[in-house]
């Protein structure tokens, strides 16, 4: 998964991705409203909008990612019918909870130190593990994870991997 803060990204990381998720919280609601329409009308793969379902209804992306923080997962499930719902977390309780009110798949981490999110201690690659093998869902890890240390993620039962630098 790509994370993005633009279209323009998204669509050079769209060769590269399986998902792209617009993530632009800098951005007014109308300008991310903008970007996303852009995106979604352009994208060979799937576009999530973070942490607004209602941008992703409104601009027909294929799903919304939640931090841990946003709306409980279950009324986004509500909201976003048949469309993806995913929901980064931060422990193993949140990814059941997750999980169990709907979630398509978690985000976990940061399981290395990442420079976008400085004040959140690294879980690790056991957590990591603990997690992946607790759910039925699709495991995505985050957090410092470069094209080096992917193997390591996958081999720890992740399903695959979110970044956030490697796309800028």
């Amino acid at each position: 998964m790509a994370i993005v803060t633009d279209a323009e990204s998204g669509m050079r990381a769209a060769p590269k991705a399986t998902i792209v998720q617009l993530r632009a919280p800098s951005l007014s609601t109308r300008e991310t409203e903008r970007q996303a329409l852009l995106l979604v009308a352009s994208c060979p793969v799937p576009v999530l909008i973070s942490s607004r379902c209602d941008l992703a209804l409104a601009c027909n992306a294929a799903g919304v990612n939640l931090p841990e923080r946003d709306i409980p997962t279950g009324d986004a499930r509500r909201l976003m019918g048949n469309r993806q719902v995913g929901r980064s977390v931060h422990s193993l309780a949140g990814a059941l909870e997750a999980e169990r009110d709907g979630a398509d798949f978690i985000i976990f981490g940061p399981v290395w130190s990442s420079t976008t999110h400085p004040d959140v201690a690294p879980v690790g690659l056991e957590a990591l593990s603990r997690v992946a093998a607790s759910l039925r869902i699709p495991v995505l890890a985050i957090g410092g994870v470069s094209e080096d240390r992917a193997p390591e993620c996958l081999a720890a039962g992740a399903a695959g991997y979110a970044a956030i630098r490697r796309f800028r």
